[in-house]
C-alpha cells in the first residue's frame, strides 16, 4: 500500500467528492481515482458508495478514516522536524474548541509566529473535540474544564471567576458585589446541562447551600444575554466572556466561589510533535498575562 494511495482516500473522504479532493491535492481528477480504485483492488475492498456525483464512506472506509489520518500527522510531524531544520515554513495545525474566546487569541498570536502555517478551527462539544482528537481529525482541543481521560495531554492555559449579569434596573445593577447566599430564591438563568458555566456555578451552590429558582434554561451566552436584558432573570459568565451592554451591569459574587477553567489537550504521543510543541509554547507565553482568581490547577498529565 503506498502513501500516494492512502493520501488520495484521504482527500477524498475529507472533501467528499473526488473532484474536489483532485482541486484541493493539486491531481487531476482521473490519476486522483486511479489511485482510490488501486487501494481498493489491491486489498479487495471497496472504500466509498458513488451514487452519481455523491459519494460516501462504507463501514471499511469509515474504519480506515482515523488511521488515514493518524499515518498523515505522523508524516507531517516527519516532514516539519527535518524540512528546514524543523522551522515551520510550511504545515497545518487543526484546533478544535467548545467556545471562540480563548482559541482565537492563540490563533492570533500563533499566526503572527508563525504566518505560513495554516491554522483551522472546529466548534463542538468536549466529547466531539475529543473524539476527533482520537480520531487525528484535529491535532489540539482548547476545553473549558479538566477531564481525566487516559491517553491525553491536559496543559493548564486559563482560569476565570464566573460573574452574575443583571438588568441594568435589577435591585444587584449597582452592588457591584453581592454574597453567594443571596441568589436564595432568585430566578436565575441556566445554560444546558452539560455547560461548564451551570457546572461550575451549580457546584459552588450546592457546596454553600444555596437554592435559586431556575427561571429558564438556555443553550447560548447570547440568548441568555438577551433573557436577562428584558429582565428574566440573572445570567452568569465566565468574566473573559462578558460583552458589555448598555442594558446589562456586572456583579461579582464575594470570593470567587465559581471559576471556569481551560485547558489544551493533545494526544500523549503527539505532544512533542513539532507543530503542536510551537503552538504549546505561543499558548504558554500568552498565559502569563492571563488573571488567575481561583484554586491551584489540579494535577494534569
Amino acid at each position: 500500500m503506498s502513501a500516494a494511495k492512502l493520501r488520495a482516500f484521504l482527500a477524498v473522504a475529507q472533501h467528499g467528492s473526488f473532484s474536489a479532493a483532485a482541486r484541493a491535492v493539486g491531481l487531476s481528477q482521473p490519476t486522483l481515482t486511479t489511485q482510490v480504485q488501486g487501494l481498493e483492488r489491491q486489498h479487495k475492498v471497496v472504500l466509498f458508495h458513488r451514487q452519481g456525483h455523491r459519494i460516501e464512506l462504507t463501514s471499511v472506509g469509515e474504519r480506515l478514516l482515523p488511521v488515514a489520518r493518524q499515518i498523515a500527522s505522523l508524516e507531517l510531524d516527519a516532514w516539519n522536524l527535518l524540512h528546514d531544520s524543523g522551522d515551520l515554513q510550511s504545515g497545518e495545525l487543526r484546533l478544535g474548541a467548545v467556545g471562540p474566546f480563548h482559541v482565537i487569541e492563540m490563533v492570533d498570536a500563533y499566526r503572527q509566529r508563525y504566518p505560513r502555517l495554516d491554522v483551522s478551527i472546529r466548534m463542538g462539544n468536549s466529547s466531539s473535540v475529543f473524539k476527533d482528537l482520537e480520531d487525528y481529525a484535529i491535532d489540539i482541543g482548547v476545553l473549558a474544564r479538566f477531564h481525566e481521560t487516559p491517553g491525553f495531554s491536559a496543559t493548564p492555559y486559563a482560569r476565570h471567576a464566573l460573574i452574575l449579569f443583571v438588568h441594568r434596573a435589577h435591585p444587584f445593577a449597582n452592588r457591584g458585589q453581592i454574597r453567594l447566599e443571596e441568589l436564595h430564591g432568585q430566578p436565575l438563568l441556566q445554560r444546558e446541562s452539560g455547560s461548564s458555566t451551570r457546572r461550575a456555578l451549580d457546584e459552588a451552590l450546592a457546596r454553600a447551600g444555596v437554592r435559586p429558582r431556575p427561571a429558564m434554561e438556555i443553550g447560548s451566552r447570547e440568548a441568555i444575554r438577551e433573557a436577562a436584558a428584558r429582565g428574566i432573570g440573572i445570567g452568569a459568565v465566565s468574566e473573559a466572556e462578558f460583552i458589555p451592554d448598555t442594558r446589562l451591569r456586572t456583579v461579582r459574587i464575594e470570593g470567587d466561589p465559581a471559576v471556569t477553567q481551560t485547558y489544551l489537550y493533545c494526544l500523549q504521543v503527539r505532544r512533542e510533535s513539532r507543530v503542536l510543541a510551537s503552538f504549546f509554547d505561543v499558548a504558554l507565553a500568552l498565559r502569563k498575562g492571563v488573571d488567575d482568581h481561583a484554586r491551584p490547577w489540579p494535577d494534569a498529565t
